[in-house]
């Protein structure tokens, strides 16, 4: 029987803390998992080397067993078979559990997942020898233990009213490990915007053998206003201006999302495309702490569908003095402007 340096395989010092075995662990057992190799028999050999050094060293009392088994293991390497392990009775009598906790998705897996990935019985005859209890051959099945629940997680669709003010809203999902959909009540606070990640704790995959149930994560996408474009807490809303308020001046309406009228006051000469900004107008703060956005209105100059006579006169005076010596120059520079 081969003696195994389960320190070496898990390449740490024989020193090394109880976080660091874990860390360690989870480590290599992600590279070498076989969901990550598939069909690679060499992965998956070190895979099994590397669950069984866990199952030893990351449990305090195996760890102080095996390392006092390391001193004397030519003693032990020399009883006869019906001698009986170094801890007492047939192969140590020891009660083992696999403490795996390395996978792809960072879960926990028991026993019997690992034998169902692999088979039958897959520890070293020096595990099977002097920390796995009863006879090593058998194919017996452990108590399973507590594992929590998945998370899972669920994209929801917001008309831009309904994250502004926050909404109660209801709807199925169905976990990979419940054969039927379930019904979810869930209040979307006032504020989330696209891409926000809302926790429902509870409410993922239920746990097994009595583990606690995961959590339900809501990705937030919000569907595509007609007047206002969102980004962030900030919103974005065209101004309509008449061209004759755009060139001496004047106010204009501007539309809030939630309703009312804001009354934009138009200096003169403002050209097409100038923004302006009114402030603490946008999407409230997910938190207290947090102010709102500010709204974004972006200038669009609308010209007369037709002309009077009355009106040709003037817009023929008005080209005239354009065209006269000492004009100012059009001016087409664009800028931004804060508004109350």
């Amino acid at each position: 029987m081969e003696f195994k340096d389960y320190y070496k395989v898990l390449r740490i010092d024989r020193t090394a803390s109880a976080g660091e075995i874990k860390k360690a662990f989870r480590k290599l057992a992600h590279k070498y998992h076989p969901d990550v190799n598939p069909g690679d028999h060499a992965a998956e050999t070190k895979f099994k080397e590397l669950n069984e050094a866990n199952e030893v060293l990351g449990d305090p009392d195996t760890r102080r067993k095996y390392d006092q088994l390391g001193a004397n293991w030519r003693q032990y390497e020399n009883m006869s078979p019906g001698a009986g392990g170094p801890f007492g009775g047939p192969a140590g009598n020891a009660k083992w559990n696999v403490n795996f906790d390395g996978g792809p998705d960072g879960r926990s897996m028991s026993e019997h997942e690992i034998r169902e990935m692999f088979g039958g019985n897959h520890f070293s005859d020096f595990f099977q020898t002097f920390f796995a209890a009863g006879d090593p051959t058998s194919d017996r099945r452990s108590k399973p233990r507590q594992r929590r629940g998945r998370d899972v997680e669920h994209t929801i669709e917001l008309e831009l009213e309904q994250a502004c003010k926050g909404v109660t809203q209801r709807f199925s999902i169905r976990p990979t490990d419940e054969d039927r959909a379930r019904n979810v009540e869930v209040r979307i606070p006032a504020g989330v915007t696209e891409g926000s990640r809302v926790r429902v704790s509870g409410k993922g995959e239920t746990g097994a053998a009595g583990g606690a149930a995961g959590d339900l994560y809501l990705r937030v996408r919000l569907k595509r206003h007609r007047v206002f474009e969102c980004k962030g807490q900030h919103l974005y809303v065209t101004a309509t201006v008449p061209l004759t308020t755009a060139v001496l001046g004047g106010e204009v309406d501007v539309p809030t999302l939630a309703g009312a009228l804001l009354r934009l006051k138009i200096p003169a000469a403002t050209q097409p495309g100038q923004v302006f900004r009114l402030k603490g107008k946008g999407m409230p703060g997910l938190s207290r702490r947090r102010t709102r956005g500010d709204l974004y209105a972006t200038v669009k100059v609308t010209l007369p569908g037709q002309l009077s006579e009355t009106a040709r006169v003037h817009y023929e005076a008005l080209a005239a003095l354009e065209a006269a010596p000492g004009f100012p120059k059009k001016d087409t520079t664009t800028a931004k402007y804060s508004a109350a």
